[in-house]
């Protein structure tokens, strides 16, 4: 029975596990009281289950032509059409709002980028708060998945800064794996493979944060939004859970998973890559974390003159460790807030310390982890080869050495990292120019753009009170936000993919 349902199209096997998702809040709702709120979730499971069977039935036996085409355009349906369906729940349990702020909400959720049009957390219920952090869980497992069975056949979501010359076609340009492969049977490989390693880590860190006195909505709503990279939080913050700064030192050895795809599992099948200690991606994001927020540190005597000294160890450890966890995580896409970045923040003395966080969002995590932005591994080869290119100023007869798959990723990586940044930026322009024509100032268009765009909508509150709140903008606004989650989450590179001709005619 299992393997049956497995051999139906992709989106339609996601809609089951959307619709049985909902029984879990229908569930808590039930156990804590809240009557309503299960009904409302109790009922719409049974509804897009009966739904979800009958489009089954319809599908069934039916064999696509090209499995990596359809599964690319079914990771871009799902983020599109799905949102509607897990908003349906949300919209009825919250009552008081319209379907469009539940849709975005959703879309928000599920891409991981966790920006909220609800700006005080007691005007939701509790389950409809364990609905979004569950949203953005599964969100981010789905992208977890789909980046190393459907994007790295395809060249995309990173990959193409490794792929290797070899198993590029000859006609469109694609790679031979694409085709050679069953992408269904990649997904339940993959999906079998990581989904213990997902999920026992967010029930690890679940316990420890109930062990720190965190109530459980909250530890398990923090603990799926930590994997998940989701920033997601019932309270407002991690800063406003009750597991205090132990609860932040346990989230910070969690949040390294979002740093590289060694943590999850070895990629034996690169030569550049045998361990995480030698992982250029893992390498880059401990440099960020210790010369960002020792510069900050720093800064309280280069810059803050005016300030007599006090000898305050107590303050200044603060101050470091508010730098390096709220550096991490936004680097990591996960946007939580330690408790002491404020300490942070008036030690360093300067008066827009979330432009450096915004820095850090843009630039994201590793390569098929659940964090967003450009990611680590495009840096790197733009260093790599920036690096060579100095070295030939020196010695422009000499010959990169570590072999050929090095110089391929500073010659070939470094150029299809290039168009990315090239086709981001472009990205950054055009949704920043959209939310403008809306109505909205340039600075709050610009801080909402990128936090669409690297999947860390909590920037929105940590950069300051003159930025318009989401749940002010206009409709179209809101709209033009959700397509950039969307585009965020997916890149520019994959929806290209889609354009192009070859790609359909294969």
């Amino acid at each position: 029975m299992l393997a049956r349902i497995l051999k139906l199209p992709f989106l339609v096997v996601l809609m089951g596990l959307a619709g049985a998702s909902m029984l879990l809040p229908a569930v808590h709702a039930s156990v804590t009281g809240d009557h309503f709120v299960a009904r409302a979730f109790g009922y719409s499971a049974i509804l897009f289950l009966v739904l979800t069977a009958l489009i089954a039935i319809a599908t069934d036996n039916q064999k696509p032509e090209n499995l990596g085409r359809n599964h690319l355009l079914a990771m871009f349906a799902a983020f599109i059409a799905l949102p509607a369906m897990l908003a349906f729940p949300f919209y009825i349990a919250v009552g008081d709002t319209t379907f469009l702020n539940s849709y975005v909400e959703m879309v928000s959720a599920m891409t991981t980028t966790g920006a909220t049009l609800f700006d005080d957390p007691a005007r939701l219920p509790a389950s409809v708060h364990f609905w979004r952090a569950l949203v953005g869980w599964m969100g981010g497992f789905l992208v977890l998945v789909t980046a190393v069975s459907i994007l790295a056949p395809l060249n995309l979501g990173g990959f193409e800064v490794l792929a290797p010359l070899n198993n590029r076609r000859k006609s469109g340009g694609q790679s031979n794996v694409v085709w050679t492969t069953d992408g269904a049977h990649r997904l339940q490989r993959f999906g079998a493979r990581l989904f213990p390693i997902y999920a026992g880590l967010t029930f690890a860190l679940w316990i420890i944060l109930l062990l720190l006195g965190d109530v459980p909505l909250v530890a398990v709503s923090h603990a799926m939004s930590v994997l998940a990279t989701s920033g997601i939080s019932p309270v407002g913050g991690l800063e406003n859970s009750s597991a205090g700064i132990g609860g932040e030192f346990v989230v910070f050895a969690f949040l390294f998973f979002a740093l590289s795809r060694q943590t999850f599992m070895s990629d034996k099948s690169d030569g550049n890559i045998a361990q995480l200690r030698s992982d250029p991606e893992f390498r880059i994001a401990i440099f960020c974390m210790i010369v960002v927020p020792s510069l900050l540190f720093a800064r309280h005597w280069l810059g803050a003159y005016e300030v007599e000294e006090v000898a305050d160890v107590g303050g200044a450890m603060a101050a470091l460790w508010g730098g390096i966890f709220t550096v991490l995580s936004f680097l990591s896409t996960t946007g939580f807030e330690s408790s002491a970045w404020g300490a942070a923040r008036d030690w360093s003395g300067l008066a827009t310390p979330a432009i450096i966080l915004m820095g850090l969002a843009l630039v994201g995590g590793g390569v098929a982890t659940t964090a967003g932005g450009v990611k680590l591994l495009r840096v790197y080869a733009l260093y790599k080869h920036g690096v060579r290119e100095m070295d030939r100023l020196v010695h422009p007869s000499s010959v990169g050495g570590a072999g050929s798959a090095a110089r391929r990723l500073r010659r070939q990586g470094a150029y299809v990292a290039w168009v990315f940044f090239m086709l981001f930026a472009l990205s950054l322009a055009l949704v920043t120019l959209g939310l403008s024509l809306t109505g909205l100032d340039f600075q709050s268009a610009m801080i909402h753009t990128v936090a669409a765009l690297s999947t860390t909508g909590p920037i929105v509150s940590v950069a300051g009170d003159d930025v318009v709140a989401m749940s002010a903008l206009s409709e179209p606004a809101k709209l033009i936000l959700a397509g950039a989650m969307v585009l965020g989450r997916l890149e520019m590179l994959a929806i290209i993919a889609l354009l192009n001709p070859d790609f359909w005619r294969a």
